[in-house]
């Protein structure tokens, strides 16, 4: 059985989603007005992150930005690897991507490869005037030439671990744990 480390609490998480709440609303495209960008949730720790996201930046504004989740299993490039997956959730949008600012929200950036497959899976939902990345935790390692945008906290985490972002029962994040791989 694994171990799992504590590594943040959910004051901790507060305050990183404050953070990355404030780089968000620090980029340029976010303080040039007329529509704010719509949070995509990538299936499945960036869902619960997009939604308290955009919540967060509802209390600043005044009015939240639209939430979508992003199902990736059919376009990861390590599927002949692990063979055909069972999809994670469905993907559940507020509308046709076409013209539309979209912010790419995950919870764990690490070797970029999520990411890739992500922006493979939006395209086909039409065609964004621009997509961004937000990540709650940046991991470091990266495989491919893959940066957020935004970030939240950067951790120093050993190649042979895990990291978990951790929902409660309600679906709010409530800490992330360090596993090491057996």
């Amino acid at each position: 059985m694994s171990e799992a480390t504590l590594l943040l609490d959910r004051a901790h998480l507060d305050q990183v989603m404050r953070n990355l709440t404030d780089e968000i609303l620090a980029l340029p495209w976010a303080q040039s007005g007329g529509d704010f960008p719509w949070f995509i949730g990538i299936r499945r720790g960036g869902v619960a992150v997009a939604h308290e996201l955009a919540r967060l930046v509802g209390v600043t504004l005044g009015t939240a930005p639209q939430v979508g989740a992003l199902d990736i299993s059919m376009y990861r490039d390590d599927m002949w690897l692990k063979g055909p997956r069972i999809a994670e959730g469905q993907t559940e949008l507020p509308g046709d991507l076409t013209g539309r600012r979209v912010m790419l929200v995950d919870d764990v950036l690490y070797t970029g490869r999520t990411v890739r497959a992500a922006l493979n899976a939006v395209v086909d939902f039409g065609r964004p005037q621009s997509v961004g990345l937000a990540v709650l935790l940046d991991r470091g390692g990266r495989e491919l030439p893959i940066a957020p945008d935004a970030t939240g906290y950067r951790l120093d985490v050993p190649p042979d671990c895990k990291v978990q972002v951790r929902c409660d029962s309600a679906g709010r994040l409530h800490s992330v744990v360090q596993v090491h791989n057996e």
